[in-house]
C-alpha cells in the first residue's frame, strides 16, 4: 500500500485488488446509485482483482473507493467511484481521482475514461454524477443509447490525465 496523503481525516491509498468487501459495504449505502445486484457483483469482483484508490477513515473504515481498468498502455477506465453518503461532497471523490490519475500518468496512461447513467435518463442522482465528472474535467465523448439496456443509457466521458 502506497500512501498517497491526506484529505480532512482520511488516508488515500493505491491498492492493487482486493476491495471486493470493502465495496460491496460502500455499494450497499448508496441504493440510489448502486441498485442492480448484478451490476454491484461485478463491482465487487472488479475491486477484488483491478488496481484501486480507497480512502479510509481514521477508524480504518473505508469511505470512498475508485476501482480502474486499463484498456492499453496509454487509456484506462474508472470503472467505479464510489463515496459513502456522510462523505459526499466533502472533496474525496476528487481525491480519489487525483491519486489514481497521478499514478496512471507515471505509467504512461494518456486518457481517462468513465461511463454513467445518460442524461437521457431523468435521474436527479446521475445528473449529480455527470456534473461531478465534468467539474474534474471529463467531457462527453459518446452516447450509447443501449450498451447496458434501452432504461439505462449510457454516456461515455474522457479527459486527458495529467501527472
Amino acid at each position: 500500500m502506497c500512501e498517497a496523503g491526506r484529505v480532512f481525516d482520511l488516508t488515500i491509498s493505491m491498492r492493487d485488488g482486493g476491495l471486493g468487501r470493502a465495496c460491496a459495504s460502500v455499494l450497499e449505502g448508496l441504493p440510489e446509485w448502486f441498485g442492480i445486484p448484478e451490476a454491484n457483483a461485478d463491482y465487487v469482483e472488479a475491486a477484488d482483482r483491478e488496481l484501486g484508490v480507497v480512502a479510509i477513515n481514521l477508524e480504518g473504515v473505508v469511505v470512498g473507493l475508485c476501482t480502474l481498468v486499463r484498456h492499453s498502455p496509454a487509456a484506462a477506465e474508472v470503472h467505479l467511484l464510489a463515496v459513502g453518503r456522510p462523505w459526499h461532497r466533502r472533496g474525496v471523490g476528487r481525491a480519489l481521482l487525483e491519486v489514481a490519475e497521478a499514478h496512471l500518468a507515471a505509467d504512461g496512461v494518456r486518457f481517462l475514461q468513465v461511463k454513467t447513467l445518460s442524461s437521457a435518463s431523468a435521474d436527479e442522482n446521475y445528473a449529480r454524477t455527470r456534473r461531478f465528472y465534468e467539474g474534474v474535467g471529463f467531457v462527453v465523448l459518446e452516447e450509447f443509447p443501449e450498451l447496458w439496456d434501452p432504461s439505462n443509457p449510457a454516456v461515455q466521458m474522457i479527459k486527458a490525465v495529467s501527472g
